[in-house]
């Protein structure tokens, strides 16, 4: 199944599950836009705006992928691309508790982050970026993706995008490129 997905929400939308668990069923390749920009070797260290940018240019031109992340000021390329876009937008609460249930998850060691899991990170999720991606970046992102709109797909919950991902397998149709 040739199909190119980028996927963005925000801190605990449910984006990263989402794209890994839709990677497992259908074989497509999984990438975190967290990890164009951080160098995972070193803790707190970002990658060049160059190495970002390659990194996505490298994903993008593959056949099929999964791009997700909450990202959007940069990587235009991967809105231009996909087949589908998914804005994941549940409601603040469910985000919040999601955010706080992986904070006491990593923080137990009954989960690996991507991070070090402090209470100034978990403070900052909440309460900076979440309220921040409401406020700025749901309408950044729809002015952004403005030039696709046929493909971009506003979501709740991530049942939705298995709706819209069944629909396109089951269709038979692998050629098709818009999923509704």
């Amino acid at each position: 199944m040739d199909i190119r997905i980028r996927i963005i929400g925000s801190c605990g939308s449910g984006k990263s599950y989402i794209a890994k668990e839709l990677s497992r069923r259908y074989g497509i390749p999984c990438y975190e836009t967290d990890n164009f920009v951080w160098d995972r070797s070193i803790e707190n260290c970002r990658n060049s705006v160059e190495v970002r940018d390659t990194r996505l240019a490298e994903a993008v031109a593959s056949s099929e992928w999964i791009i997700e992340g909450v990202h959007y000021k940069w990587g235009s390329e991967s809105f231009r691309q996909a087949d589908v876009i998914f804005l994941i937008n549940p409601g603040r609460v469910v985000r919040d508790l999601r955010v706080v249930g992986r904070f006491v998850k990593t923080r137990l060691g009954r989960e690996q982050g991507n991070y070090k899991q402090t209470f100034k990170n978990l403070y900052v999720m909440l309460f900076e970026w979440n309220r921040g991606f409401d406020r700025e970046g749901v309408p950044e992102i729809m002015r952004l993706t403005e030039p696709f709109a046929e493909k971009l797909i506003i979501v709740k919950n991530n049942q939705e995008i298995v709706q819209h991902i069944r629909r396109y397998v089951n269709s038979g149709e692998a050629e098709a490129r818009v999923l509704r």
